[in-house]
């Protein structure tokens, strides 16, 4: 496989070409978990996230799925933490200031910051979420919510 390149430019340029490289190494591959663990690589080497993963619901709760970071929180309950709260309102949240959020699920202390974009079935069910934190305050913003939704559509079941 050819390596990927990352662009060094704008935050909009290098979120521009890594959705050009998850589309291209995506499309055409019919597994989840194959597409969930290169996504998850390829945003976490582009951006230099503390945790970039995926957690799949199953059942009640989310199931830690592909990941790329420190040991992580193996199962969370629908509606509890920022996974499950977006999960269960089947949006994007962008928290700033994990110690800010009601009933935030600490998997680590190193986590400051964070953004978690649901992921839907064809029949629009959530389906998993992509989580990402930072170990930075205020890391995320609305410009990553659009690109990371972008890119978790390109993601499908």
């Amino acid at each position: 496989m050819e390596e990927l390149h990352i662009a060094q430019g704008s935050k909009t340029d290098r979120y521009r070409l890594l959705l050009e490289q998850v589309r291209s190494v995506t499309e055409g591959e019919s597994d989840l978990i194959a597409n969930m663990a290169n996504t998850a690589s390829m945003i976490h080497e582009t951006f230099g996230f503390w945790w970039t993963g995926f957690y799949r619901v199953q059942g009640d709760e989310l199931v830690l799925g592909p990941f790329q970071g420190p040991l992580a929180c193996t199962r969370i309950k629908r509606g509890r933490g920022v996974c499950g709260t977006a999960w269960a309102k089947g949006q994007t949240l962008v928290v700033p200031n994990v110690d800010h959020f009601p009933g935030h699920i600490a998997c680590s202390s190193a986590s400051r910051s964070e953004i978690v974009v649901p992921l839907m079935d064809a029949q629009g069910k959530v389906m998993a979420v992509l989580d990402i934190d930072s170990d930075q305050l205020n890391t995320f913003d609305s410009e990553d919510a659009q690109w990371l939704e972008k890119i978790a559509g390109t993601i499908k079941a």
